[in-house]
């Protein structure tokens, strides 16, 4: 084909394109025009609106995540809800939301060694009023009327050793109330594991919340039923439980069964982040 003949070809191919000027399309083989339909060919406006909608939405999804960053602060086992005035001091109040299915509230305290009987009066003194002067952190409250302060409790039965986690006494013991929280709140190791062998690491090596654990023993307030001189003990050092003739000269730790009510204070980063996310939001409203 010669290239006149092509040159011709493309210039009426062009004419015969139809062209898009302010709404309309005009033909320019006809010389008339027709108004286009809605969606054939979208505006720069329409397409502005498009992408507005689609900064809204992901503004919302933003908006959406730090909120729930914000619910999520109540998850962790072990969270430090205030302080306790007391014997000259200020000690964390830690609230163990799930020990055994219990919520309690540690008192990050530990009573100098004394027998049995001397701790569990101890323990019962700190109900008094004025004993203890309570600060709790903003957005939570505890039920104390209802409850009170005690020495850890211990599923009692007839003494039976062991390291796999079912027996009564021994290593790897999580139905007590110390050994769920030695081994499952803070997730350290007895010096025997579940099969029989001596862990690398194993004794009090995590504390969490605690500044004032010792690895040593501990009174339980349960009595060992098996033998009226004796109660139960659990050792911080190497995870095991086992009972003690009560004359004996133990450390105290008290515990308080209740369930705390959360109404969860956002920090001031977080809402800076969700107050720049909410004027954006707004923003694109306009």
């Amino acid at each position: 084909m010669a290239s006149g003949t092509v040159d011709a070809l493309i210039l009426n191919i062009e004419k015969a394109k139809p062209v898009v000027k302010q709404g309309r399309k005009v033909d320019r083989i006809s010389g008339g025009d027709s108004r286009i339909a809605k969606n054939s060919y979208p505006s720069q406006e329409k397409k502005g609106e498009g992408m507005k909608r689609f900064n809204k939405f992901t503004m919302l999804l933003c908006v959406l995540f730090l909120l729930s960053g914000i619910t999520g602060m109540a998850n962790a086992t072990l969270i430090t809800i205030g302080t306790a005035g007391y014997d000259g001091g200020d000690y964390n109040l830690i609230w163990d939301d799930d020990n055994n299915g219990n919520s309690l509230v540690w008192l990050d305290f530990t009573n100098s060694s004394t027998d049995w009987t001397s701790q569990v009066a101890w323990a019962d003194g700190l109900n008094g009023s004025g004993i203890l002067d309570i600060n709790l952190d903003a957005g939570y409250t505890v039920d104390w009327e209802t409850n009170v302060w005690r020495l850890p409790t211990t599923v009692d039965g007839s003494y039976v050793y062991g390291y796999d986690g079912t027996t009564t006494g021994g290593y790897n013991i999580t139905n007590s109330e110390m050994g769920h929280l030695y081994y499952t709140e803070l997730g350290n190791s007895g010096s025997t594991d579940t099969s029989g062998s001596v862990p690398q690491a194993y004794g009090l090596i995590e504390t969490g919340d605690f500044d004032n654990l010792i690895a040593s023993w501990y009174w339980s307030g349960t009595k060992y039923a098996s033998s009226p001189d004796d109660a139960w003990t659990f050792y911080m050092s190497s995870g095991n439980q086992d009972p003690t003739y009560e004359g004996t000269n133990v450390y105290g730790l008290v515990v308080l069964s209740g369930q705390v009510s959360v109404s969860p204070v956002p920090e001031p980063g977080t809402l800076f982040l969700l107050g720049i996310g909410l004027v954006g939001f707004s923003g694109l409203n306009r």
